[in-house]
């Protein structure tokens, strides 16, 4: 049973990274300050917001190219995040990495990746670090549905079983790896259930329900906690606007819009705000439009990066 409180904090936390992402939406075509491809975040919400619900701050996540979600549920620093948008040197990569490359060191952001799968090794890594060091902490791996396409998944799983390291696998399945849909990448196996070839336990849970993926999350973050080794956990979810950039795509023809529509109207913003007074949750609205008009006024007042910080 998930608290009110906790309810309250998971709401929150999913509608503050919302805003913060619909507004870079509308900003992104105006007067070019926005420098780097974004891969917005909308519509999975839940998946970030509750799996770091789950986590404790000393734990550790390493986003994929899809980042803003994870940088951001896991108390990354928003105004260190625009300026890396708009390539200043106040941002979170000193403004050289831009979108795909947020780094927070202080939050547990250990670094996003524009390389597919690129990060679920780095997460295998700090979870052998933590357990050669004794630490009572728990690493995530998140990524996306294609990422499991690629061999430096499987031998990172492989890796984690045998040692039973203390990691938390997270398969995003928005259903797409650009715009190609997963029946014609993989066979018709559920993805959760190849954790049982790594000798781990494998579930699934509604990526519209913020409820049941920090349940699901949080057994398998006690799991480890209890050295008990790795879990996979595959989150149905949907990205409502193109793979990358502000833009809907239902012109493209992979997909529709009644497809996406239907996934709208499971909203996991609307189905928790339900619950919710309106009033109260348009003082959860205010309070965080005026949080993003201060990070974007610091953003673009910063400095772009000078020469001498250029490292070859």
């Amino acid at each position: 049973m998930i608290s009110k409180d906790l309810k309250k904090k998971l709401l929150r936390g999913m509608l503050r990274l919302r805003l913060i992402e619909e507004r870079l939406a509308a900003i992104y075509h105006q007067a070019d300050e926005i420098k780097t491809p974004m891969h917005l975040y909308t519509g999975q919400e839940a998946v970030a917001v509750g799996v770091c619900a789950a986590l404790r701050p000393e734990d550790t996540v390493s986003p994929y190219h899809r980042s803003h979600g994870w940088y951001i549920a896991k108390g990354g620093n928003l105004c260190a995040m625009m300026a890396e948008l708009m390539g200043k040197e106040a941002g979170c990569c000193k403004g050289w990495g831009g979108s795909m490359h947020l780094l927070d060191v202080s939050a547990g952001v250990m670094g996003s990746s524009s390389i597919l799968a690129g990060t679920v090794p780095h997460a295998v890594g700090a979870a052998l670090a933590f357990q050669i060091k004794g630490e009572d902490r728990v690493a995530i791996a998140p990524a996306g549905d294609a990422a499991i396409e690629e061999g430096v998944f499987h031998e990172s799983l492989n890796w984690a079983s045998l040692k039973k390291l203390p990691v938390v696998f997270i398969c995003e399945n928005n259903l797409y790896s650009t715009s190609t849909h997963l029946r014609d990448r993989q066979p018709s196996v559920d993805i959760f259930k190849r954790a049982e070839a790594y000798g781990m336990p494998g579930s699934r849970c509604d990526g519209n329900d913020v409820g049941d993926v920090y349940t699901k999350t949080l057994e398998a973050v006690n799991r480890a906690r209890r050295l008990e080794g790795p879990s996979f956990i595959e989150v149905m979810t949907y990205r409502w606007r193109e793979h990358v950039g502000p833009n809907y795509d239902w012109d493209l023809g992979y997909r529709t819009k009644q497809e996406g529509e239907e996934w709208m109207i499971r909203c996991p913003i609307k189905a928790l705000a339900a619950e919710f007074p309106a009033a109260q949750v348009q003082s959860y609205t205010d309070e965080f439009e005026k949080e993003i008009d201060e990070a974007l006024v610091f953003a673009r007042q910063a400095a772009f990066p000078r020469e001498e910080t250029i490292r070859v």
